[in-house]
């Protein structure tokens, strides 16, 4: 067999598996979207506040209720060493506004 003729069946190998893919995820969609709203109507009853979207730093867990010096509380001109502090935004009481 040629190097072509396997690229190509590879190629179409991978095009099938995309297909098959995408085809499983908007069948699973409807089930999905039933299992979040059951855990809309869950979190509405129980009102519950807050996310806990990291589980590293203290100060990642709940942004609302972190203030501005927990994330130097080893030193004052330490560095983030957690990861998930990058993927957040300072809140915007602080962000400084021209």
């Amino acid at each position: 067999m040629r190097n072509s003729s396997l690229f190509f069946l590879y190629l179409s190998g991978g095009i099938l598996l995309l297909g098959l893919l995408l085809v499983h995820a908007s069948f699973s969609e409807k089930a999905g979207r039933e299992n979040l709203e059951e855990k809309a109507a869950l979190v509405k009853t129980l009102q519950l506040t807050d996310l806990c979207l990291f589980t590293e730093a203290r100060y990642t867990r709940h942004l609302s209720q972190a203030d501005l010096n927990t994330a130097f509380q080893d030193h004052p001109l330490s560095l983030e060493h957690f990861p998930s502090g990058s993927f957040t935004q300072p809140p915007e009481r602080i962000i400084a506004r021209p």
